[in-house]
């Protein structure tokens, strides 16, 4: 089931994680617990249990928070002028 949990995870992460927009419209949440339940239940819909995600990825909340930021660091390093 490990490998059925780190594909659904990766086909998750890519569709659900994205860094804040700029000037504060709306766009993807920033909100740990919101996007862990969404995982969760998502993957619940695919046949994997929560156990499963943490054995592939440990600490959910914990994967997602630091996902946002390196997507958030590197949102912000790409609007850096050069």
């Amino acid at each position: 089931m490990s490998d059925k949990a780190r594909e659904f995870i990766d086909f998750w992460v890519e569709n659900s994680i994205h860094a804040v927009e700029q000037y504060q419209t709306a766009g993807a949440s920033q909100i740990v617990a919101e996007l862990t339940r969404r995982l969760i239940e998502a993957a619940k819909g695919q046949g994997i249990s929560e156990a499963d995600l943490q054995a592939a990825i440990g600490d959910i909340a914990a994967y997602i928070e630091e996902l946002l930021r390196a997507a958030n660091k590197a949102e912000s390093d790409r609007r850096q002028p050069t």
